[in-house]
C-alpha cells in the first residue's frame, strides 16, 4: 500500500493544487505565484492557528496574486498560481527543506504541523507540491522543444514589518544566475522614485528556494523573483500601478 494512503488528511485536498491562466500564450514570460492563496481545507481547522493569523502574511503573500493576474493580462503571459496556503507546504521550497512544511512562521507556531507523520507529509507533497511543479515543468519543456524563448518570474510580496523591524524597501529583484535579466529590471526600477534593491529582502538560495534555482537557473533560463512590499498592494489602483511599472521591464 502506498504510504501516503495512510495519511490522516486523505481526501482533504479536493480543490485543484493550482490555477493556470493563458497556458497557450505566445509570450516568452511564465509568471509563477507560489504563495497566491491562504486557503486551508476546513477539516484542518486553520492548522490550529487563530483565524486571523491563518490569513496573515505567514499563510500567503497578500496582493501577489492580484499583481500576477494584472501582469498576465497586460502581457498576455501564462500564469500558474497556487490554490492552497504555503503553511500546508511551501511551493517555493525544495521538497525536503526544513521549512517546506513550517513548524513555525516568524513569531507564530503552527500547531497543525508539529507532529505530522511521514505519510501525511508525503501526501501533501503528492497532492499540492508535485502537481504544481510538474505542470510548470511541462509548460517549460513544451516551449523549449518548440525552440521558443522562456523567462520564468516568481511574483511575491513581503511584510512591511519583520520581527518588529520596519522595512523601508518597496520592491526587490531576487536572482541567481540571471544577472543580465535582473540588471535590466533593476536599471528600469532605479530610474523611478522608489526604494529598490537587488537580492533584498532575501537572497536566492538553492537549498531554500525552488522556482528560480530549479525551473530557471538549472535550465539556463532568465529567471527572477519579484518581491513587492504588501502594504503597497492593498488597493486595485496600487496593484495596477505596480503592474504598469513592471510589465515593460519583464
Amino acid at each position: 500500500m502506498d504510504t501516503c494512503t495512510k495519511s490522516a488528511e486523505l481526501g482533504f485536498y479536493t480543490e485543484p493544487a493550482y490555477r493556470l491562466i493563458r497556458e497557450d500564450s505566445e509570450h516568452p514570460l511564465i509568471l509563477v505565484c507560489e504563495h497566491a492563496s491562504h486557503y486551508i481545507p476546513p477539516a484542518l481547522h486553520d492548522l490550529g492557528l487563530d483565524p486571523l493569523a491563518a490569513r496573515e502574511h505567514i499563510a500567503w503573500d497578500p496582493g501577489a496574486l492580484e499583481l500576477a493576474q494584472s501582469l498576465s493580462q497586460a502581457l498576455g503571459a501564462t500564469l500558474i498560481a497556487a490554490n492552497y496556503s504555503r503553511l500546508l507546504i511551501d511551493l517555493n521550497r525544495p521538497r525536503h527543506a526544513p521549512d517546506s512544511i513550517p513548524l513555525q512562521s516568524e513569531i507564530y507556531q503552527v500547531p497543525g504541523n508539529q507532529q505530522l507523520d511521514e505519510a501525511t507529509r508525503e501526501y501533501r507533497r503528492q497532492q499540492l507540491f508535485t502537481p504544481f511543479h510538474q505542470r510548470l515543468q511541462r509548460i517549460i519543456d513544451r516551449r523549449l522543444a518548440q525552440g521558443r524563448e522562456v523567462r520564468v518570474v516568481g511574483i511575491h510580496s513581503f511584510t512591511p514589518v519583520y520581527y518588529g523591524q520596519p522595512r523601508a524597501l518597496e520592491i526587490g529583484v531576487l536572482y541567481g544566475s540571471a544577472t543580465d535579466y535582473a540588471a535590466r529590471i533593476l536599471e528600469g526600477l532605479w530610474r523611478l522614485p522608489i526604494k529598490v534593491a537587488g537580492n533584498q529582502p532575501y537572497e536566492i538560495d538553492p537549498l531554500s528556494d525552488m522556482t528560480v534555482p530549479v525551473h530557471g537557473d538549472a535550465r539556463g533560463l532568465a529567471s527572477v523573483l519579484i518581491e513587492v512590499r504588501n502594504d503597497l498592494l492593498r488597493t486595485p489602483e496600487a496593484v495596477q500601478h505596480w503592474s504598469d511599472t513592471l510589465a515593460p521591464l519583464l
